[in-house]
């Protein structure tokens, strides 16, 4: 009984072919998760509106380790924001900002200590990314970038209707 040829080049393109297969099947969960439906103004850093419970769960899979949400408490956010946070080994940072009135350098210093002690991927939230762009729009102003830089920062974040009184604060703080 004869044994069957094979041929060297088929063998090494089925072994290739099955490799790379093996590779893309595996890849692809993380290909998936590294796809928020967040702005990422810089890298390490989201910025949203509130996210659902499974954006949440998202987030967590993509390897975001803290959410800081800018909420008020009385603010209905559909779902218990901070057990679901709990569940997913996230950490939580309430850091409550009343619109305009709440683009405080007390909260700006919040913000920035909330950012400095955490490790890995943050998320920052409030109920439509106003909030947390202007927030952030602050903080960058504080650090020493220019008007126009941390306005633009604050945009790629999700400020809209906020700039203006976020404009106000840093020609204010730069005044002094």
């Amino acid at each position: 009984m004869a044994l069957p040829t094979v041929n060297p080049a088929a063998a090494f393109a089925r072994c290739l072919l099955r490799g790379t297969l093996a590779t893309l099947i595996a890849l692809a969960p993380c290909a998936w998760a590294s796809e928020l439906p967040f702005a990422q103004p810089r890298p390490q850093l989201y910025s949203a509106g509130q996210p659902s419970a499974a954006q949440l769960h998202q987030a967590a899979d993509a390897g975001v380790r803290t959410v800081i949400d800018l909420r008020q408490p009385e603010e209905d956010r559909g779902f218990d924001e901070t057990a679901a946070a709990e569940r997913l080994g996230l950490r939580y940072v309430r850091i409550p900002v009343a619109g305009a009135a709440g683009l405080t350098e007390a909260n700006a210093r919040a913000l920035h200590a909330a950012l400095e002690n955490s490790q890995g991927p943050v998320l920052v939230h409030c109920a439509s990314g106003n909030r947390a762009g202007a927030l952030l729009a602050l903080l960058q102003a504080r650090q020493g970038a220019s008007l126009d830089q941390a306005l633009e920062f604050g945009r790629k974040a999700g400020m809209t209707s906020l700039e203006t009184p976020t404009r106000a604060r840093i020609e204010q703080a730069g005044a002094r």
